[in-house]
Order: C-alpha cells, then sequence, then structure tokens
C-alpha cells in the first residue's frame, strides 16, 4: 500500500477542511494516509523566563511520516510551508504545496486548481526540486544549546530592534571581520527574496551554491550584503551586546548571551518541492513580486498614442 502525508495549518477553516477531504479521497484510492498540522514544525518562541526552546533538528518528525512516504501535500500560506519543511526534510520527503494563504511565494499551486494538481500527482506527473537549507546552532562553550533547520534564513539582533549591535564574523578559514549593525541576516537562495532582499540583498536563483551574509542598516558605508560558497560554514560571536535573539524563518528559539557562539552551514539535509510543471523562477519573481515588468504603466482603460 502506497503511503503519503498531509500537512495542514490548523489555523484555517479551510486547511483543515481541505485536508480531511484529501485524506478520505486517497484513503478510497488505497493509499496510507498520515496526517499532522504544521503547528510542530513552528519553532517556539524565547522569553526572558524561558530563554530556550530547544527541540533537535530529527526530533520534530511527526509519528507516521519516514522515507517510505511518497510525498506530502502542505496545506497553507509560505509560513506553513517553513514549518512543513522542517517537519520532513529529514526523511527526505518530497512535498507539494498548496497556497491557502496570502502571498504564497513558495506554494506551488493554488486551491481552485487543486484536482488537477492531484490527479497529476496520483500520476506520478511531476518533477522534484531540491532546495538547500541551513543548519543552525548555538554553542556555549562546546555544548549545543540551541539548534534548527532553516530554508529562508537566520537573524541575529538585539531585542527589540532599536540599537546597534557589534558582531565579529568568521567565513570558512578567512579572517574574523567586524561588523557593527542593527543585525546581521545569513540567507539560502530561496530566502534572497525574504527578510534578505527588504535588507538590501539580492535575488539569488535557487540552484546558484551559495548564501548571503546580509548587515541590517549597517554603520558603516562598507558593509554590505556579501555572497559565498555555502560550502564555507560561518561563525558568529557577539561583540559587547548584553543579550541578542535568534529569529529562524520568521520563528525565535534561543537567546544569545555575549559568550555563545553562531554556528551555520548549509545543511545535509534538502527541502524537496513537488514541480507539477517545470520551475520557472524569473516567472515566480514577475508574479509575485512584479519584476520584470515594463516600467511604463499602461493601464487597459486608457487609449494611449
Amino acid at each position: 500500500m502506497p503511503k503519503a502525508g498531509i500537512i495542514y495549518n490548523d489555523v484555517k477553516p479551510v486547511a483543515s477542511r481541505i485536508a480531511i477531504e484529501l485524506k478520505e479521497r486517497f484513503t478510497a484510492a488505497g493509499w496510507d494516509i498520515c496526517i499532522t498540522s504544521a503547528v510542530g514544525g513552528i519553532l517556539g518562541y524565547s522569553t526572558p523566563e524561558s530563554p530556550v526552546c530547544h527541540t533537535p533538528i530529527e526530533g520534530l518528525t511527526p509519528p507516521g511520516f519516514d522515507s517510505d512516504m511518497k510525498f506530502a501535500v502542505v496545506l497553507g500560506g509560505d509560513g506553513t510551508v517553513l514549518a512543513a519543511s522542517r517537519l520532513v526534510a529529514p526523511c527526505g520527503i518530497p512535498i507539494l504545496t498548496i497556497n491557502t494563504g496570502h502571498m504564497g511565494f513558495l506554494t506551488e499551486t493554488y486551491l481552485n486548481q487543486l484536482p488537477q494538481a492531484i490527479e497529476k500527482l496520483l500520476l506520478g506527473d511531476y518533477e522534484i526540486e531540491e532546495r538547500a537549507m541551513l543548519t543552525i546552532k548555538v554553542f556555549r562553550e562546546d555544548f549545543v544549546l540551541w539548534e534548527a533547520l532553516c530554508l529562508n534564513e537566520m537573524v541575529l539582533h538585539r531585542e527589540p530592534l532599536t540599537s546597534m549591535c557589534h558582531f565579529e564574523i568568521a567565513i570558512g578559514q578567512h579572517a574574523a571581520v567586524d561588523i557593527a549593525a542593527d543585525g546581521v541576516i545569513v540567507s539560502t537562495p530561496t530566502g534572497s527574496t525574504a527578510y534578505s532582499l527588504s535588507a538590501g540583498g539580492p535575488v539569488v536563483t535557487p540552484g546558484v551554491p551559495v548564501l548571503q551574509l546580509v548587515p541590517i542598516c549597517p554603520h558603516s558605508l562598507a558593509s554590505r550584503a556579501l555572497v559565498f560558497p555555502d560550502s564555507e560554514p560561518v561563525n558568529i560571536y557577539p561583540v559587547n551586546t548584553p543579550r541578542l535573539v535568534m529569529i529562524v524563518d520568521g520563528n525565535g528559539g534561543c537567546y544569545v548571551l555575549p559568550d555563545d557562539r553562531v554556528y551555520v552551514e548549509k545543511s545535509p539535509y534538502c527541502a524537496r518541492f513537488v514541480r507539477l510543471q517545470p520551475p520557472e523562477f524569473f516567472r515566480i519573481l514577475r508574479e509575485k513580486l512584479g519584476w520584470g515588468l515594463p516600467h511604463i504603466a499602461k493601464p487597459t482603460s486608457v487609449e494611449l498614442p
């Protein structure tokens, strides 16, 4: 009996309803279905009373989800996709992402196209696109205090984000550099269209084997986004800062103290996306962010000379 999974955003009634309907349809077709909320992939937020919310990377995988699964259908927006990628990446399960949210930059298709998408899925008429992920670890001396998988970006800043931080950052075997900024971002190519883009970083196509280091509001004209090979790990040391907060893919999980070390490297795991048509990154940029559109508006209601 073939096996598949369903991951859904249980905050959205439409996603919850479609999840139950899909389970019934797959079960009737002879599939063994495991269903779970995406909430298990959301990293807990730190508070001063609870400074560390740590679940080991492999400990997030839901019961019943394993490498025997052909695929998992994800129902939600970009936040649900990010959470789902943490849940299933250690098992290598491909995910078909159905947008029930707003922007849906990471999603493959929409609810109104769900019947056709499921038909192609059951026929095996799809491709798999792999996206690089990051492993984030916070060390206190030699002890791993906190770790997480990351698809978009890791952000390190003060809480609240209103004052200058100082960092010593070492990339690979290169000499360490000092950066003064409101915070720093380490981003994957997938995350280059998220917070990194808003902070002035470049857009990187998904297949390029690089990472980005982007200072947030740096206190120097020379501190700009840096692109470097994803084979080089990053070590970040806070300098003269009372306490920083770690944000991974929009989730927080750990306060970082001055004696801690943040370690970032390309993860051995990757996010595997089901593509119902050949991946076309520039089309997504155009549809979601307006990239490459004519610089002069041509309204259809006005006859131009």
